[in-house]
């Protein structure tokens, strides 16, 4: 099982987001040790990453993407990533990967997401990228979004 605060992992997270995004994910003046924890513990923004397998796994998530999707690390990694999205919004979701991986990275999204519980919500201005070493070998993707709304029904429900 990946550790939460794997150096490495977040390396490649923040270095894939600086090349391809052009901003830094962290402060970089932080140690590779201060940042793979200050990303795992105290980013008040979500973070998710899946590896690049066919049915793509999630390989990390913070604690914020964690409890807006109401899972324990434990559970969340390995999952399936396509279960975060229900199974009408999963083409979207899919089309924008697909642009991602062609891309190097999108910014803007918004998609509709199903937490744990069965919560619905929108996640808003999401910037996907590859996850992509200095020798361009890719691992996956990555995401990360500041912002949910709550998801609403026509009679008002959330």
């Amino acid at each position: 099982m990946q550790e939460p605060y794997s150096i490495e992992l977040a390396e490649l997270i923040c270095a894939s987001h600086l090349r391809l995004v052009g901003k830094p994910l962290v402060d970089p003046a932080l140690s590779p040790e201060d940042a793979a924890i200050w990303l795992y513990e105290d980013a008040h923004f979500c973070v998710l990453a899946h590896d690049i397998a066919d049915d793509p796994r999630f390989i990390f998530a913070n604690i914020a993407a964690q409890r807006c999707f109401e899972y324990p690390w434990e559970e969340l990694l390995g999952l399936p990533s396509r279960l975060t999205a229900e199974a009408p919004n999963r083409a979207e979701r899919q089309a924008m990967l697909e642009a991602v991986a062609a891309q190097g990275f999108a910014s803007g999204y918004r998609g509709l997401r199903i937490a744990r519980s069965g919560r619905r919500f929108w996640i808003e201005n999401v910037t996907v990228w590859n996850l992509v070493d200095a020798d361009g070998l890719n691992y996956g993707q990555a995401a990360t979004y500041r912002r949910i709304s709550p998801h609403e029904v026509p009679d008002g429900r959330v």
